[in-house]
Parts: structure tokens; C-alpha cells; sequence
């Protein structure tokens, strides 16, 4: 009985270390680099291509769970494991393969983004 209570928490344990690490590593750029949070974001995501493109994210991924998925990185790795399962198919499946495999969190975004858009009222941020 307490042997799944524990292997619950260490699965906790080990996506709060790894998506902390990465965020931690974020926040160092953010403080020790003049970059944008648009141009950090597209340098996490890049990196989590490339990492899934040597076939070492999903090792992370195994490890930590939704620590390694949900962080941006999580989505390079997504974008680049459709891409290379739609590869399989053909030269075109490898664009359709990284954009179906995206769809569903790419389709979220665009929905819960509409409702709130419809429920509250933006404003400008002073300066």
C-alpha cells in the first residue's frame, strides 16, 4: 500500500526537479541576458527540437513525466516527434506529423484564448 503512495510522490518529486530546473535555467537568462521573453521562448522550444531531434529528449520525458512536457521545451519535443513518426510517411508527412501531433494543445490555446478574450477586457500596461 504505501509502496504506490511513494512512487506517486517520487513521481512528483522528479517532474517538480526537472520542470524547475528548466524554468530555473530560464529565469538565469532572463536575469543575466538583455534577450526578449519571445526570443527565450523560441530558444527553449529550438532546444527542445533539437534534443528530440538526437533522440535525447524522450529520455527526459520517460524520466519526468509532465516536468519535461508541459515546460515550452515539451513542445519543441512534440513538434519534433510528429515530425519525425510523419516522416515515415513521406517528405510531406513530416510537416503534417509535427502539426497533428501539436494540434490538440494548439487548438486549446486558440479556444481558451477566444473565451477569455470574450469574458474580459484587455488594457495596456502603464508604464
Amino acid at each position: 500500500m504505501w509502496g504506490e503512495y511513494l512512487e506517486i510522490i517520487w513521481g512528483f518529486v522528479k517532474a517538480f526537479a526537472v520542470g524547475g530546473s528548466i524554468c530555473m535555467i530560464a529565469q538565469i537568462v532572463i536575469n543575466f541576458t538583455d534577450l526578449t521573453a519571445g526570443k527565450i521562448l523560441v530558444v527553449f522550444m529550438l532546444v527542445g527540437v533539437a534534443l528530440q531531434g538526437l533522440g535525447l529528449y524522450r529520455y527526459l520525458v520517460e524520466f519526468a513525466g509532465a516536468g519535461a512536457t508541459v515546460p515550452i521545451s515539451g513542445f519543441g519535443y512534440l513538434l519534433a516527434n510528429g515530425a519525425i513518426k510523419g516522416a515515415e510517411k513521406g517528405f510531406f508527412g513530416a510537416f503534417t506529423g509535427a502539426l497533428s501531433a501539436a494540434s490538440a494543445g494548439i487548438s486549446a490555446a486558440v479556444i481558451f484564448s477566444f473565451l477569455m478574450a470574450m469574458f474580459f477586457k484587455s488594457k495596456s500596461k502603464k508604464n
